[in-house]
């Protein structure tokens, strides 16, 4: 487990392996069902994440993986390894989507496809899962969310930490009014690795052979045959919106799920490429302010070039107490008391004598002699069981039978990655951009 309390991704390939038994998962969605009963799955993109779902919906006693579609095969061979080879696999996404027994798809792929594959399943008649974040451009939210609208389908978006009890439970809070007003929020996402960076190894069978590089460019521009491109592809601006889509569409996500927010209305950012230029075109350092209507501002951080001891983490801090999102959950009451002895021991001491004089004033003032007390108040909390990937995707399959909208709906999906796509295009133009809240797009005047 890493140092801020989640699971790693090699543990939750390990706990997955472990069996779902074991942990009881089976269990926490609906009683298994007979094969022709459960929501048949096809797999759109079948890289690292999605093994990392695919354990997740196997877990999940109503669902079933039924086919797999991906540009290399060799994660369509590590694909059966895991599924069975009695999965199918499909040479084209669209053949995934004119398959009558499939009845939801799980969109993996680079964010420069999500767009078009999430509206094209739908109109289908597929419902859909798709990883974070929903789109590569602001439009396409608004294209997805009138696509929701029109065909019915259910679509869930996958930013996963806002069906943790931890964020729940901090969303509890928050709305108890037990940290009085928040006014600003601190959220951070660091890394100082290779691979933290996206710089992932290259299978060394990648060639012409294995690789559909045509199938993976699809709508983006075109490039000669780069597997870099391929199995590096956040780092590249054509397929993805590097740190801001990556990383803080989980944080704006959270916060808005936490906070009961739907957008800020103005960001600024910077953002720069400092280490690791050899590699990418997109930033590996990134700073971003947010400001809300509800009345809180929100620091966004993130680098490629530094870790100090916990990777990821939230700081929601309040006029009565602050919580603390890392490694666990921990909530402090604000201690605070007026000490203005500095500046009375300027006054004439008959004018300090009287100011103190005032019951009052004495009160709240720290008293000038205090006998030592424990201060309580501080609570903390420990997640324990499942990864809330597992409980994410028990909420999509819950809305498919029930055919009411899951956790992070087509709408929160939009919201949060067009909040990474105004701080690229703030640190971009280097200027201050604003949202149109009648129109939930960027504001164009």
């Amino acid at each position: 487990m890493k140092d801020d309390g989640r699971i790693d991704r090699r543990e939750f390939m390990q706990r997955g392996a472990l069996g779902g038994a074991a942990l009881g998962l089976a269990a926490t969605s609906a009683a298994h069902l007979p094969a022709a009963d459960r929501t048949a799955v096809a797999m759109i993109g079948a890289g690292a994440r999605a093994h990392q779902l695919m354990e997740a919906i196997k877990s999940q006693g109503d669902a079933q993986i039924v086919g797999v579609c991906d540009a290399y095969k060799g994660r369509i061979q590590r694909s059966l390894e895991r599924l069975g080879n009695g999965t199918r696999i499909y040479k084209d996404y669209r053949e995934a989507l004119a398959d009558k027994s499939v009845d939801a798809v799980v969109i993996g792929t680079p964010d420069h496809w999500h767009a078009t594959m999430a509206i094209e399943a739908m109109r289908a008649g597929k419902d859909v899962y798709i990883e974070k974040p929903l789109t590569y451009t602001i439009a396409e939210g608004l294209a997805i969310v009138e696509e929701v609208r029109r065909s019915g389908r259910i679509l869930q978006a996958g930013s996963q930490g806002m069906s943790s009890p931890t964020q729940r439970k901090a969303r509890e809070i928050i709305e108890s009014g037990k940290l009085g007003r928040v006014t600003i929020i601190r959220a951070f996402f660091n890394r100082n690795t290779a691979g933290g960076a996206w710089i992932y190894p290259i299978p060394p069978d990648a060639s012409p052979a294995t690789v559909d590089w045509e199938m993976f460019q699809g709508p983006a521009p075109k490039h000669p045959v780069d597997y870099a491109r391929f199995f590096r592809w956040r780092c590249y601006k054509d397929y993805s919106g590097g740190i801001a889509t990556d990383l803080f569409v989980h944080l704006v996500t959270s916060i808005h799920f936490m906070m009961k927010a739907k957008m800020p209305s103005q960001v600024v950012a910077m953002g720069q490429l400092y280490r690791w230029k050899e590699s990418r075109d997109v930033p590996d350092t990134i700073n971003a302010i947010l400001e809300y209507p509800e009345g809180f501002v929100v620091n966004l951080s993130s680098t490629f070039n530094n870790q100090m001891s916990n990777e990821a983490g939230f700081q929601i801090l309040g006029t009565e107490g602050s919580l603390i999102l890392g490694n666990g959950l921990t909530f402090m009451p604000e201690r605070v008391n007026e000490d203005n002895r500095w500046v009375l021991d300027s006054w004439p001491t008959a004018m300090e004598a009287a100011f103190y004089a005032d019951p009052k004033n004495l009160r709240e003032e720290v008293p000038l002699t205090r006998e030592p007390v424990l201060a309580g108040g501080q609570e903390s909390y420990q997640e324990v069981g499942m990864e809330s990937t597992y409980l994410h995707f028990r909420s999509f399959f819950e809305a498919v039978r029930s055919r009411r909208q899951p956790a992070q709906d087509a709408l929160a999906g939009h919201r949060a990655a067009a909040c990474a796509h105004l701080i690229n295009l703030s640190a971009r133009e280097k200027r201050m951009v604003s949202w149109d809240f009648a129109r939930d797009n960027l504001k164009t005047s």
